[in-house]
């Protein structure tokens, strides 16, 4: 639960003492949003009353000064009820927490002369409330909503030296709850604490019609911010009292899923995802996740893991996805094909490394290997070669399924689509024709071929029966045009050629290289500078600003067999490599899989790189200290 505290730690407040009758729809929820809660800054109907008397025949600058006090201490209203009343300063246990403070600011602001200033800040605040516009209940929805905003996020820090320098009620009031002996900040974080406790239980009692009513409209909203709404609106309702919740871990997986799917359907920008993630509402429902996760099925696991990574990208839920690999961890013996795949491709896009996960994921992965569809395995093995985690079960485990190149076929998105619909099967198991059993059948598409490809010479396991007969069904495809004119033939194009390179330099005795007329379309393809226009960094024109100061004679973008080289220096072989934060793991900072892959060809190449970090880099002071470390770090390669 603390966790869930800390992610609420900005987040709306409700008050969860007051009880409420809250008409539902049809959906079963709220016919309207709930009511938000000020926090009690008058502090009205105090336990105990004020005993005041009054007299006609007191002056009027006296009634006065009575009228601002008792207004301030929550008493005015009392008076003209002529409710009974009890002595204002008597000290009780049972006096309430809030007038007790009021009445130590008024003895503060008596002592130090402050009176008049209070009596005009409250005369002016009753003069305003008597021609105050009657405000319509939306109007009243958000005015509370947004005066609830500002108070959650208000610093009551407050340094009373300085009180001179008050210009206003606002510094005033300030003042005033710093002199309540932090009664406010106590009331405020025990009323968010009982907030998340009413949140975090997801045991006990459950309304199943409440639940599928949320599920359904959950599902039926058809946009990210829709689907927020519905949800953010059940929290409130939950905080208020609403009971049982219909806030499900199923619901709570839903609607992340659903978030981060209406933002695929509409290509939402990079930009427009980490703002949208970044809404108090949103992190309030990734901070329910976070907690609900161990109640969670193992498809709930898999849909907010994928969620978050779409959503956050690689920038945001670092911590998040620490509890995700934590979590799923306890449950790897429930996932299907579908949920391995989809874990480890969350993890990979986000760049996050989690060997333990992976390393279990991969023996899951070797159990069901017959229950895979061609694009889940595709997926898990891009996964474990970009993050470059050991899937050593799962390649043991092919190889052993898919000896024979007559199981694997290539053909086109479309085919293939059209293939699976013609056989009538949902996976990759064996298939029965005519009573008779046959050997489990792949059928990839070409993009998916490159992918499997590129992730074998990634690992270093190309001399692996299955690659091989990937490598040769995708040279099959020589016939296929590859036009210059598109982002995923290029794609396509870079990576058949890298493999083609790591074959020849690093497996020749495989004799699996493409031929000649192939290889050289191949490499004219991923050569073409229509997508892969190179782009310089600042760090890396820093690093080769100072490199010229090393006495060297530097080469900078040197290309080898498709890799583009930062620096050389040619005649003694030494290649620099100056790596950004995208060429490591955000989380350990290793190096990704596409940099493990690039250091090892160009040392089998003959080079001898030298790799320079953007982590090191930065812990550098200056630029004397910067070429030291450059001069440092060559020392040895000269």
């Amino acid at each position: 639960m603390q966790g869930l505290l800390n992610a609420f730690s900005y987040q709306i407040r409700l008050n969860p003492e007051i009880p409420h009758k809250l008409p539902t729809t049809k959906t079963g929820l709220l016919t309207q949003k709930p009511e938000l809660v000020f926090p009690r800054r008058n502090c009205l109907n105090a336990i105990s009353s004020a005993s005041v008397d009054a007299q006609g025949g007191e002056e009027e600058e006296a009634k006065g000064t009575m009228d601002w006090e008792l207004e301030f201490l929550g008493e005015l209203d009392n008076k003209k009820k002529n409710q009974p009343t009890s002595k204002l300063l008597q000290e009780t246990e049972g006096m309430d927490w809030c007038l007790r403070a009021r009445k130590t600011a008024l003895k503060s602001i008596q002592a130090k002369g402050w009176s008049h200033r209070m009596e005009d800040m409250i005369t002016k605040k009753r003069k305003k409330k008597k021609n105050k516009k009657k405000l319509t209940p939306k109007e009243k929805m958000n005015k509370k909503s947004k005066q609830l905003l500002q108070d959650f996020d208000s610093d009551e820090d407050f340094d009373t030296q300085d009180i001179d320098a008050l210009d206003g009620s606002i510094d005033l009031r300030r003042t005033v709850s710093m002199l309540g002996g932090g009664m406010f900040e106590e009331k405020k974080e025990k009323t968010m604490e009982d907030f998340v406790q009413r949140l975090s239980q997801f045991s006990g009692p459950s309304d199943r019609k409440k639940e599928i009513n949320l599920n359904k409209a959950i599902v039926e909203a058809q946009t990210a911010e829709q689907v927020l709404e519905v949800t953010a609106e059940t929290i409130m309702a939950v905080g208020k009292g609403l009971s049982p919740s219909p806030l499900s871990p199923l619901n709570i997986a839903t609607a992340l899923h659903r978030i981060a799917k209406n933002m695929e359907k509409v290509s939402m920008l990079e930009t427009r995802r980490l703002a949208f993630a970044r809404q108090r509402e949103m992190s309030m429902l990734v901070g329910i996740a976070m907690t609900a996760l161990p109640e969670c099925s193992a498809q709930g696991i898999s849909n907010i893991s994928w969620a978050l990574s779409k959503i956050g990208g690689e920038l945001l839920y670092l911590s998040e996805m620490d509890r995700v690999a934590e979590v799923a961890l306890t449950k790897v013996g429930e996932f299907n094909s579908q949920n391995v795949a989809n874990i480890a491709g969350a993890f990979a896009s986000m760049k996050h490394s989690a060997s333990d996960l992976f390393l279990e994921l991969s023996k899951r992965a070797s159990v069901i290997i017959h229950t895979f569809q061609e694009q889940e395995l595709a997926q898990v093995l891009w996964a474990f070669a970009s993050v470059h985690e050991s899937a050593e079960p799962l390649l043991n485990s092919l190889d052993k399924v898919f000896k024979d190149a007559n199981q694997f076929i290539c053909c086109p998105n479309r085919e293939q689509s059209n293939l699976s619909l013609e056989n009538g099967v949902d996976n990759i198991g064996d298939l029965e024709i005519n009573g008779i059993a046959h050997s489990p059948v792949l059928s990839f598409s070409r993009d998916q071929l490159g992918n499997i490809a590129w992730s074998y010479a990634v690992l270093g396991q190309m001399d692996r029966g299955f690659f091989s007969n990937v490598w040769k069904t995708l040279c099959q495809f020589e016939e296929q045009r590859i036009s210059e004119q598109y982002r995923e033939d290029i794609m396509f194009a870079s990576q058949v050629h890298l493999v083609n390179q790591c074959l020849k330099l690093e497996y020749p005795h495989l004799h699996l290289s493409l031929e000649r007329d192939l290889e050289e379309k191949i490499a004219r393809a991923g050569k073409t500078k229509r997508f892969n226009q190179k782009m310089t960094s600042s760090f890396q024109k820093e690093v080769a600003h100072l490199l010229v100061s090393t006495g060297l004679d530097w080469i900078k973008e040197y290309v080898v067999d498709g890799y583009t080289l930062d620096a050389v220096v040619i005649d003694k072989k030494i290649a620099m490599e100056i790596d950004g934060p995208t060429h490591f793991s955000r989380n350990t900072g290793v190096p990704l899989g596409h940099t493990i892959l690039k250091r090892r060809y160009i040392t089998a190449a003959g080079w001898k790189v030298v790799s320079l970090s953007h982590q090191e880099w930065e812990e550098l002071e200056g630029g004397f200290e910067q070429l030291d470390y450059l001069r440092e770090i060559l020392k040895e390669h000269l």
